[in-house]
């Protein structure tokens, strides 16, 4: 396996914060009394379930927009997603003046469907896994010859999303562990080498549903995989890793420890969230908050970060989670 370039990656990263920090927002990382109580040491939430478009997909899809809209102006794009990247690249594509054609699973969450119509994004639908859909888009932007972004397997994406590490060493320069939810990887890539290469120490984790693993297990195949996806709370990492993604080395090289997480876990998270603090997430977020709830004695008195990503989530769940409790 051939060595990742952290040095230029870290480069390409502080380069994109320039890039979007006028779009974006640099969101809070909210100290969590009943997390750190887990571990007896100081645990830490980054909100971007806070973000723009309630999901941390805006930092990739503004860095790769304002790429595009500086070589050709007034391109036109096309992508695939289960909403949050959809909706991201949609409002940046309005911000910097492209055009655009959203293609989403079957089975996408109406909540996030509605919001991308809102926004006044065309959408297309394809397949029930993100990777099929991902695979039409591509096909379908190669024979009409117009600009494909990736979800993931993107440099521009996948340095705007290494914006948040950039964000958490600064804010908590003494992080000993940060936990990622990790579907393709785009985002915990680009964490992870920001990270690596400033403080190779800090652990990195990264946490998939156990319901739809294809990263954690092709990682420790040492290839990448092709396995099916059961149906997650998660939908937002849910799905496969396209052969030959750029995400997939560096997750070899700079994720620590892979922890899979129950939907009971995630959905306890989500409670969690809600009754502690007062906040909504989606499922994605679930699985970082989980998978951290799993392993809180192996981080004992140490420094934590957990990546809310995104806040994208239905009523519908919202409520069958809550009645779940109080059962």
């Amino acid at each position: 396996m051939a060595e990742v370039d952290l040095v230029d990656l870290r480069s390409q990263i502080e380069a994109a914060a320039d890039r979007i920090g006028p779009y974006v927002r640099r969101t809070p990382l909210e100290f969590s009394h009943g997390l750190s109580e887990k571990n007896g040491g100081n645990v830490f939430i980054k909100m971007e379930s806070e973000q723009r478009t309630g999901s941390f997909k805006v930092r990739g899809a503004f860095n790769k927009c304002l790429v595009l809209s500086s070589e050709k102006p007034g391109v036109q794009v096309t992508t695939a997603s289960s909403g949050n990247h959809g909706l991201a690249c949609t409002l940046a594509m309005k911000t910097v003046g492209l055009t655009g054609t959203i293609y989403l699973p079957e089975n996408v969450s109406k909540t996030k469907e509605l919001a991308l119509v809102r926004e006044g994004a065309v959408l297309r639908h394809h397949g029930t896994d993100v990777e099929k859909t991902e695979t039409k888009a591509r096909q379908m932007a190669l024979e009409e010859g117009i600009d494909f972004i990736s979800p993931y397997n993107d440099m521009d994406v996948m340095t705007g999303h290494g914006t948040i590490g950039k964000e958490i060493l600064e804010d908590l320069p003494d992080v000993d562990a940060v936990f990622v939810p990790v579907g393709g990887g785009g985002l915990i890539a680009g964490m992870a080498a920001y990270i690596k290469a400033l403080k190779p120490t800090a652990k990195v984790v990264g946490c998939q549903p156990a319901h739809s693993a294809v990263m954690a297990k092709s990682v420790e195949a040492g290839r990448i995989l092709d396995l099916p996806s059961l149906d997650t709370l998660s939908d937002g990492t849910a799905g496969g890793v396209e052969e030959g993604s750029i995400t997939f080395p560096i997750c070899q090289q700079c994720v620590d420890d892979w922890v899979l997480v129950e939907e009971d876990v995630i959905s306890d998270a989500i409670y969690f969230m809600m009754a502690e603090h007062h906040k909504i997430v989606e499922g994605a977020a679930g699985v970082a908050i989980g998978a951290f709830l799993k392993t809180a004695q192996k981080y004992h008195g140490k420094s934590v970060a957990i990546i809310s990503c995104g806040a994208n989530i239905s009523m519908e769940k919202i409520k069958k989670i809550i009645e779940l409790r109080q059962q």
